[in-house]
């Protein structure tokens, strides 16, 4: 391992997540991402260069925009932090193979639907249409064992997501069950389901604090995909070594 190759990763999460955050706010309102520059959401004053850097920047104002005072949201710093950690775990736990470039885009997907889910609790079929085939190509350039492990995975995520939605009345969206089909492909058949069972998990932990907490009322909605997006990174990096506890301690 080099620490400077770490140290680069750990940058480049931190700025391609910046840049996931101007995509994650922007597909959903149908905004051209790339052609316009950022501004605040509040005063809609364009942001200077020095007001971009990521986490520091947000540090540097106080959480709060240098022209109106008004509060920037967590989500900006939180996906810039997190891209970046993420990014760099990524290559302590791989090292330099071409399933790292798999680990990045769906660390870079999941950054997206992370911003998108929590600002519009919306799954844009846009942006699971942009990763379909970078997906398709590197499962072919890193395959599973075995070759059909994918489509098995995809297929068991149609079904298992097409039955919750039928029989939750609303628990989960169209946007959950392409998001699972997508991650079926990268994790397999078994992955698919401890993902399944992972997002549930957390899910309903989390949303029972936040109910104690009141911060949640009963019925109220909830993104579900961070919580998908969550179990599927974690099945992505210790899937094997979980999966392979279970069937040692219990089979």
């Amino acid at each position: 391992m080099s620490i400077y190759l770490l140290l680069y990763f750990l940058i480049l999460g931190n700025v391609l997540g910046s840049f996931y955050n101007v995509i994650g706010m922007r597909v959903p309102e149908k905004k051209m991402f790339h052609s316009e520059r950022s501004c605040c959401p509040s005063c809609q004053h364009r942001i200077k260069a020095y007001d971009l850097i990521p986490v520091v920047s947000y540090m540097v104002l106080g959480g709060k925009c240098r022209h109106c005072q008004q509060k920037i949201s967590w989500l900006y710093p939180f996906t810039e932090l997190v891209t970046g950690l993420l990014f760099g775990y990524s290559y302590l736990v791989i090292g330099l193979q071409w399933e790292l470039i798999t680990a990045f885009v769906l660390i870079s997907m999941a950054a997206i639907l992370f911003v998108t889910d929590m600002r519009f609790m919306l799954i844009p079929n846009k942006i699971l249409m942009f990763f379909l085939p970078l997906f398709l190509i590197l499962r072919i350039i890193t395959p599973l064992e075995p070759w059909w492990d994918p489509i098995v995975g995809s297929v068991l995520a149609f079904v298992l997501l097409f039955f919750v939605i039928l029989f939750s009345r609303g628990g989960m969206g169209g946007g959950d069950l392409k998001l699972f089909v997508l991650l079926g492909m990268v994790l397999g058949w078994k992955g698919v389901l401890l993902t399944f069972f992972l997002s549930t998990i957390i899910g309903a932990a989390i949303s029972l604090l936040l109910l104690s907490a009141k911060i949640l009322k009963r019925k109220q909605a909830i993104p579900f995909g961070p919580y998908i997006l969550l179990g599927a990174l974690i099945t992505y990096f210790h899937g094997d070594a979980m999966l392979g506890w279970y069937t040692d301690s219990f089979f």
